[in-house]
Order: structure tokens, then sequence, then C-alpha cells
């Protein structure tokens, strides 16, 4: 009998990693073509000259800041810089414990202001809305409110904001001068309605910063960033640029996207009661998209617009994909109902059996392979033969989708110009599956076990190491 369910276990298990890898595969086909038409289509835009247009969506970038001291002033000025000639700037003060609020004050030269808005969405009380005496800041408005969450201090952001179009970016993050220019085109270029578009979110650490800009992007020195930039490579490279262009993306990135504020608003805003409230928003506009039969998109650019500061520490980064576990779970929960549904078209047959199966039920399926086969082949049920095929083929699909994402990255971007980078990256890539992907696997679990046993409902704090340390660097740079 034991030697039957070894054999069954055994050939769901190997089935399953190929069905992974199968998957894997067509996605990194997909994403390749559509990232050489991407590249051929825009070669002759000139993304500069939307830059003063009158007549494009107005846009309104609402930036939630918790505990972001180290950052704030940097982080305000890089969202300042920003070209785009409809812009209006929502930094929302959460209730911050450290100097957050008063850093912005003093550097921005902000007073109260009397300003009309209406609590269209639920949020806490917000307490004041600043604006600049400096005409330079005119566009800037800081949001001053009692803590709330991430998702209620969006919300908050919504209340304020009266443009066509809002973006959702996380304080801590660096936008490309040009990026709402090419969030923008989508919407404009679309024969449907665009209710989001989301873009490609990389990693800045240890790269030289200046004034909020970009001066040199650099591989991260410690291992944790670097392998979580692969990590990132292949999810907005590879992954969400082969959803989007099935129109079956289930996530566009917290920390970067701009969506209809209308239909947000229309869909109750961002949902309160998750951690995950950038994927839940997303599902419930395709659910409302698709039960008022409205053709409708969510797009995504596959280009470099957003750079963010990735946690260096495991603790801090045990705690990201904690939430991020509960995130999914929550989500795939709340909208159960779309699975498998024909009315939902790519996201009920496509879209949600794949999150179910491959992002939630993938870390438990590793898990019980592991020790499954552990234990039997301990007890002698388990061949080497099988051992060896399964570590080969995990190895191998891994290191496949992460040196073809490396590569993808080399090919159309080519954004890392130091020779030795490649094989740092190539390195890492090798030792992910056995130094790195077991952890993520036990912070999956432990998100869920916290999720359904614990019920933990709370966001965790994540520190930042800020751009102070790198302002010597970038000055130099700067200055040569």
């Amino acid at each position: 009998m034991l030697y039957f369910l070894s054999f069954v276990v055994q050939v769901g298990l190997f089935v399953y990693c190929l069905m992974i890898f199968l998957s894997y595969l067509l996605m990194g086909i997909r994403s390749w073509k559509v990232l050489q038409h991407h590249k051929q289509s825009n070669t002759n835009i000139d993304f500069h000259s939307f830059r003063q247009n009158p007549f494009l969506p107005s846009i309104s970038v609402v930036a939630p800041a918790y505990n972001e001291g180290l950052t704030i002033v940097e982080n305000i000025r890089s969202l300042l810089s920003l070209g785009y000639n409809n812009l209006t700037i929502i930094v929302v003060n959460d209730g911050s414990k450290d100097d957050t609020l008063e850093k912005a004050i003093q550097f921005y030269d902000l007073e109260i202001a009397d300003y009309y808005y209406e609590y269209r969405l639920d949020c806490k009380p917000i307490r004041a809305v600043y604006k600049s005496k400096n005409r330079a800041f005119k566009n800037l408005l800081v949001v001053d409110k009692e803590n709330g969450g991430k998702a209620d201090a969006l919300n908050a952001g919504l209340n304020i904001s009266y443009s066509d179009y809002f973006a959702c970016v996380d304080v801590d993050c660096l936008i490309e001068e040009n990026a709402f220019e090419h969030l923008i085109f989508p919407v404009i270029n679309s024969t449907k309605e665009v209710v989001a578009v989301g873009g490609i979110v990389w990693l800045n650490n240890n790269s030289d910063v200046f004034h909020g800009h970009m001066v040199k992007l650099k591989v991260p020195d410690k291992f944790l960033p670097r392998v979580q930039l692969i990590e990132y490579f292949r999810a907005f490279l590879l992954g969400r640029t082969a959803w989007s262009s099935i129109n079956g993306l289930l996530i566009i990135s917290g920390a970067f996207g701009i969506f209809n504020r209308e239909r947000v608003i229309e869909v109750g805003g961002y949902n309160k009661n998750t951690v995950g409230e950038d994927m839940e928003l997303v599902v419930r506009l395709h659910k409302l998209m698709r039960q008022k039969d409205i053709p409708y998109e969510v797009a995504y650019v596959p280009t470099p617009l957003c750079w963010t500061e990735a946690p260096d520490t495991r603790k801090v980064l045990s705690r990201q994909r904690n939430r991020w576990a509960r995130g999914t779970a929550e989500t795939l929960l709340m909208h159960k109902d779309m699975l498998l549904r024909p009315k939902y078209g790519v996201i009920g047959w496509l879209s949600f059996p794949y999150w179910f199966i491959a992002e939630w039920m993938g870390p438990f399926i590793e898990a019980f392979g592991i020790l499954f086969t552990i234990i039997m082949g301990l007890l002698g049920y388990v061949s080497g033969v099988f051992f060896a095929c399964m570590l080969t083929l995990v190895f191998s699909m891994a290191l496949f989708f992460s040196i073809l994402a490396v590569f993808a990255q080399e090919k159309f971007f080519n954004r890392y110009t130091e020779p030795q980078d490649l094989r740092r990256l190539f390195f890492t890539a090798l030792l992910e599956p056995f130094v790195y992907h077991p952890f993520t696997v036990y912070w999956s679990l432990k998100g869920n076990y916290d999720l359904f046993i614990k019920k933990v409902h709370s966001w965790g704090e994540m520190t930042r190491t800020g751009y102070a340390k790198k302002e010597n660097s970038d000055k130099t740079t700067a200055q040569t």
C-alpha cells in the first residue's frame, strides 16, 4: 500500500512540476514577443513631447507616508520633478510617529490651506491639508490624517483628488521623469476603457541617487537585495508582461500604477480589510467591468519607470513576504466566486486558477513534496532516480526562468553597465533555489498560518536605509 501511495504522490508531484515549468515557458515566450513588439513600436515615439500637452488626462499622485522621515524630503523632490503637465502631488501623512510631517513642512514651506473635499470614500479623519507658500511647489498637497493603514491613506488621497486618473505610489519610490507620459499612452491609444495601467518596478539598492534622480544604477552588493532583483525581473519583465498581453493581469504593484479614479470610487476604493489592497482592487475592477459587460483593459507598460529600495535584512524581508502571502490568500478567498466562471473570461478560466494553484497553493505543495520525499526516502519507498529527476527538474526550472529574465533585461533595457554585473546575477541565480527559495516558502507558509490561525491583519513596519548614505557618493558622481 505504501509503495502504491508513494508512486501516486511521486507522479502527482512530477506532473505538477511539469505544469509549472510549462506555464513558465509559455509566459517566457509570450513576454519575449511582447517586449520585442513594445521596443519596436515605441522607438520613434517622443514621450517628452507629451509633457506640455494640456489635453491629456489629469493625474493625481497619491503617496502614503508612514514614518518616512529618513527619505521624505528626497521622495517629495523626486515626485515634484515629474514633468507631466496636469499633475497634482498628494502626500498623505498617515499619522506618522516620527518627524515625517515636520520635515515636509519645514523644507517645502507648507501652511494649512482652506481646501474643499468630500468623504466619498471612508477613511480616518483628515486633520489638515497643507499647501506650500512657495509657488515652485504649487502642485503639492500634503494631507495629515489619523493613522489607518495604507489602504485608508489611499482612500483619503482619493477624497482630496479631483483628477481623471490617480497614481498609487509608495513615497519611498523614485519615479522616472517621463513615467506618466509612458503610463498615459495606453489610455489615449486604446479603443477600450482603460481602468488601470501598471509599470515595471525595479530595485535601486546601492545605486547612486542625487536629488531624487537615479544617477547610476548598480546591482546590489548584498545577497538579499540582489536575489530580490532577479525576482523582480521574473515578475515584472516576464510574468506581468505576459499576463497583461491577454488582459489577465491580476495585480498592479502598490508601489506604482495609475487607475481611473471614478471607477475606483465606484467599486468602493481600497479595501481596508486586506493587506493585499493593490491586488484586491485590480480584481474588483475586473469584476465590475465584466459584470457591466463594458469593453475594458488593465494595461501594462513593460518599461522600467519606478525604483524602490528592497529589504536588505531577513527580518524586514520576512515581514514583507508574510504580508504578500496573506494578501494573496485574502484576495483569492474574497473573490472565489470568479474561479472558473465563464462570465469572467480569461480572469476566471486562466488567471484565477494559476494564482490559486501556483501562487497560493505552490508553497504548500513544495513543502509537502519535500517532507514526503524525505520521509519516504528514509523508509526506502522513494528511488534515487526519482529524487535526482525531481531535483534536476526543479533546479533547471528555477535557473531557466531566472536566466531568461536577466537576459531579457540585458537585451531590451541594458541598464547595468558594469561587466561583472551579469556574472554576479548569474551566480546569484545558481544559489537562489538552495539558499533563498526555502525561506520564501517558509515565509509564505508562516503568512498563511498567521492569517488563518493567529488572525493577523496588520501590515508590519518596513524600515528603510534611506538615501543619506548615498548622497555623498551621488554628489561626487554628479560633479564629475
